[in-house]
């Protein structure tokens, strides 16, 4: 029977919660055990960039990674919705150099970069965005490298693509579930769809994978050090995932993806999490995963980096205190 989503994160002001958040979360094991669940865990959901260690899988596990000299900075930016700053864009550009490819190559579209001082030095300068500052531009420097290894065509985002394809294989192996179809992402690539529950077996399955041998899973522990290692390749500075990462007790890779959706992968416990917000509200997204984690004892809830996250504060235009985002009660009671 399908359940309700479940109110995890309310918006107060003064002594009222004037908004509430509800939604879907699910902390699993890669057994497919249900440790604990809000709402409907069986919920069909498209987890958009939250998939993207997922996408990167075929990258490594091929061999690619390899065969072009791939480092943990790269393995890390392949995982990342980047803020567009000048350490991502040169990132970008420098691999893309390396393929003899630019700009020109990618498919995901030109974004205006989230770097605020990038952005305006580039409005001074005239310069228009290009695809390198999207943010997904380090997923699609992976994609181009997988093609270039399988010596495939062009249009790497297309359904039926080789490219496309190995990423359907990889998505539908870790959450060990058969995809009922996809949407196309903002970057223009397919976005498999899946359950909330098969999500998080495949973040539960990331953080078991260095205890395996096959390439995949060999692959998989390769991309979740390189996002622990280099959290400021996975978003940026003042983004959740870096701050929370910088912040855990223990290593944990985090990744948000659009439209309210959130995933943590627990190396040292051998679980995964991942939530949705149905209404799609990214600052109920941080919030929940970053109470869910509290609780877990991965994060300090007394830490500020925790509490930008985990209790925002509301301020008016004159800066006065008049209210604060929380978890709802019963998201903190595990």
């Amino acid at each position: 029977m399908t359940r309700y989503p479940h109110p995890l994160v309310e918006v107060h002001r003064g002594p009222l919660a004037e908004s509430v958040h509800a939604g879907h979360a699910v902390i699993c094991d890669d057994s497919g055990a249900v440790h604990q669940a809000w709402g409907d865990a069986g919920a069909v959901v498209l987890p958009r960039s939250s998939a993207k260690m997922i996408q990167a899988l075929p990258l490594v596990a091929s061999g690619a990674a390899d065969a072009f000299g791939l480092n943990r900075r790269q393995l890390a930016l392949a995982c990342a919705s980047h803020q567009g700053a000048p350490i991502h864009v040169d990132a970008v550009n420098a691999w893309l150099a390396g393929l003899g490819l630019d700009d020109d190559a990618l498919r995901c579209g030109a974004q205006v970069s989230r770097d605020k001082d990038l952005k305006l030095q580039m409005i001074r300068d005239g310069q228009r965005p290009c695809q390198v500052h999207n943010n997904c531009s380090g997923k699609h420097a992976g994609f181009l490298t997988l093609n270039r290894h399988l010596g495939a065509g062009a249009e790497y985002i297309e359904p039926d693509h080789p490219v496309q394809r190995a990423c359907l294989e990889a998505f539908e192996t870790v959450t060990d579930e058969t995809s009922p179809g996809f949407g196309i992402d903002g970057c223009s690539a397919p976005n498999f769809a899946g359950t909330l529950t098969g999500m998080a077996r495949a973040m539960a399955w990331f953080a078991t994978a260095q205890s395996r041998s096959d390439a995949m899973s060999k692959g998989a522990a390769r991309l979740v050090e390189a996002m622990i290692a280099h959290p400021e390749m996975v978003a940026g500075e003042g983004r959740a995932c870096t701050r929370l990462m910088r912040a855990a007790r223990e290593p944990v890779a985090l990744k948000t993806g659009a439209e309210g959706f959130f995933v943590a992968i627990l190396p040292q416990r051998g679980l995964g999490v991942a939530l949705k917000i149905t209404d799609g509200a990214t600052r109920a997204a941080e919030c929940t995963i970053a109470a869910i984690l509290v609780q877990l004892g991965v994060l300090d809830a007394a830490d500020p980096e925790v509490k930008a996250f985990l209790n925002p504060e509301i301020r008016n235009w004159r800066g006065i205190l008049t209210g604060e985002i929380r978890p709802a009660p019963g998201l903190l009671a595990l």
